[in-house]
């Protein structure tokens, strides 16, 4: 599969990226809006899934875990660490997400945790639909969105939290949280994160 846009940078980093991502745990990435998370077994969909970190997590729970990923390297890196979690691996991408409509299947949650911020701003409301469409009646989908500089070799953009809530509520989801965290979990002082949570 060609490499997206906006996966520059992590095959080349993979080793790195993933040591990062799994030095911090999928509670403390989560909890702020777990609550709002439908019980397992639900069916969800783990969009940009990287090393598998919330995907394995969730799959331990006993949810059903599908896990979009389109960097190879990222993959690999999921095998390494989360060999024993079930887990649907499917080579795909925002904002299409062919492979993964073409299938039929709907999903109790979306989570869109660190991705976002990778699609340009063309592709926001086809990737919005899609993701919509996806979801199953009172599907739950999460996203957290990234705030700050902007590396200079990174695919990302900062992306108003106002733009993104407006595009879900006119694609027909309603807003159930939404708050911004002053704070980075790998602790970079420029960088902060903002949660939002919608239902369809």
């Amino acid at each position: 599969m060609v490499e997206i846009a906006g996966s520059k940078g992590y095959a080349e980093k993979a080793q790195q990226f993933a040591d990062d991502y799994e030095s911090v745990t999928f509670e403390k990435v989560h909890n702020p809006v777990r609550g709002f998370y439908p019980g397992a077994p639900a069916n969800v969909l783990d969009i940009g899934a990287g090393t598998g970190r919330d995907a394995a997590a969730l799959a331990r729970l006993g949810y059903r875990v599908d896990a979009v990923e389109p960097t190879s390297a990222m993959r690999k890196q999921a095998d390494l660490r989360h060999a024993d979690a079930q887990i649907n691996w499917i080579a795909d991408s925002l904002p299409d997400l062919s492979t993964v409509r073409a299938s039929g299947k709907h999903y109790d949650l979306l989570l869109l945790t660190a991705v976002w911020m990778h699609l340009l701003a063309e592709e926001r409301m086809p990737a919005m639909q899609h993701c919509v469409g996806l979801l199953a009646r009172n599907g739950i989908m999460s996203m957290s969105l990234r705030h700050g500089p902007v590396p200079a070799e990174r695919h990302m953009f900062d992306i108003p939290d106002e733009e993104t809530i407006g595009m879900a509520q006119e694609c027909g989801l309603q807003l159930l949280y939404h708050k911004v965290y002053k704070n980075d979990t790998l602790g970079r002082q420029d960088i902060f994160w903002s949660y939002a949570v919608f239902r369809k």
